[in-house]
């Protein structure tokens, strides 16, 4: 190894070990600070160098030797009249030994990225020890159900396939599940840390990440039982429809990221009316804090295998009917199947579009006619479970919408 690459590593190590030692010097870490972590870091780092000309038991031998070193530093300290009972610090120590080593085995990117997470996962233990405390069993058991989603049941599936149109592929369809969950979590997450009484943006905000759908129920019935301000909750209401279409524009940017120059600007068009409508909306609407209903587990397995079938369903319909009926095949299971779910029709039709089955004109063209159909069925909605008047202010500004979205589809070129 040439000269000038070994002070390179060992100066990286000298520098993370200087930043993860800042940090546990400010935490007043009573086995070891400044000095001790950048130390430690660079025995690693020559243990390695050392390894290359008279084999890999140097570097086992280090690790025995700084182990062996925080032994004696826990014994010491067992005698204080306040002893520190964590071991935060000795694993801190065993893993700046092992990324001094790493430094120069690996990739010196990955070990910087480690180094820096270390020092950043350090430094926030207050919010993360308060995030805990937050959470209670049921948010625990979501947070083990999307695991369970998202690395059990993802790495076994076949990745390969299946069935008739060649539509259905067990792992990217599962894939596509995780992604949506993780999008709904996300939003859940935030209204549980945040509490069910929140600030009108931001339940229109949590509302279209979790369900722009439930929102509209569960607002509609609270304006209707509880007498909330109509306003407020037909503010609320167009704006989760409007993070929803955000949304949905994400998952497109995902799924078929080749072809978003062809597919975005249309549907962002769209997104801009929505924008202007929870504008007018908001003008209308008092700042006040708003209690938010309680929205549904997004990560319960069930849901997550409802929502595989549907969009299996829905990519296998929406193939068969590009396949059988041409366009207005296509555009008919969209209409029909985006009255009450927008992410399955999305993500099948992005898919065709990315597979090259269907063009972008045709692809953002159904998946506006679904967003279209949603907001037709959430203008029902309002009318059936909420009072008059946020069926007008609610209607009125979806009433906009659709007129636009309908010049959209007739003019575009």
């Amino acid at each position: 190894m040439e000269v000038s690459v070994v002070f390179h590593k060992v100066a990286i190590a000298l520098g993370l070990g200087l930043l993860v030692g800042l940090q546990r010097e400010r935490a007043a870490a009573p086995l070891g600070g400044i000095r001790t972590f950048p130390l430690i870091t660079l025995c690693g780092t020559f243990c390695a160098l050392l390894a290359q000309s008279f084999g890999g038991w140097v570097i086992a031998a280090g690790l025995l030797a700084i182990s062996s070193v925080l032994v004696i530093g826990y014994l010491s300290q067992a005698g204080q009249p306040e002893p520190d009972p964590g071991v935060t610090t000795d694993v801190a120590a065993l893993l700046m030994y092992a990324l001094g080593a790493y430094l120069v085995v690996g990739h010196t990117a990955v070990a910087i990225a480690m180094g820096g997470g270390t020092a950043v996962l350090l430094h926030f233990k207050g919010p993360l020890h308060r995030l805990v405390a937050r959470l209670g069993d049921e948010d625990a058991k979501l947070i083990m159900q999307f695991v369970l989603i998202a690395l059990v049941i993802l790495p076994v599936l076949p990745n390969r396939t299946l069935g008739p149109y060649d539509v259905f592929n067990p792992f990217k369809a599962w894939l596509l599940v995780v992604l949506v969950v993780g999008m709904s979590l996300s939003g859940y997450v935030a209204y549980v840390l945040l509490g069910t009484r929140v600030g009108s943006w931001l339940a229109g905000l949590l509302g279209g990440l979790i369900s722009s759908t439930a929102t509209t129920v569960g607002f509609s019935r609270q304006a209707a039982v509880t007498g909330a301000p109509v306003g407020l909750s037909a503010f609320v209401i167009v704006l989760a429809s409007t993070v929803s279409l955000a949304r949905v524009i994400g998952l497109v940017a995902v799924v078929a990221s080749p072809s978003l120059r062809m597919l975005a600007p249309p549907l962002s068009a769209m997104l801009g009316l929505m924008v202007v409508a929870s504008g007018v909306a908001a003008l209308a609407a008092r700042r006040t804090a708003i209690h938010m209903p309680t929205p549904s587990n997004p990560a319960q397995l069930q849901s997550a295998i409802v929502f595989a079938a549907m969009f299996c369903l829905v990519s296998l319909a929406a193939a068969a009917g590009r396949e059988h009926f041409g366009e207005r095949g296509l555009y008919a299971v969209a209409v029909f199947s985006g009255l009450t779910d927008m992410d399955a029709i999305t993500l099948s039709t992005a898919g065709l579009v990315a597979q090259g089955r269907i063009d972008p004109g045709m692809g953002w063209r159904a998946i506006l006619l679904a967003a279209m159909s949603n907001t037709v069925f959430k203008t029902a909605t309002v009318a059936a479970l909420g009072p008059r008047r946020l069926f007008v202010r609610v209607g009125g500004a979806f009433a906009a919408i659709l007129a636009g979205g309908s010049g959209i589809l007739l003019f575009w070129p």
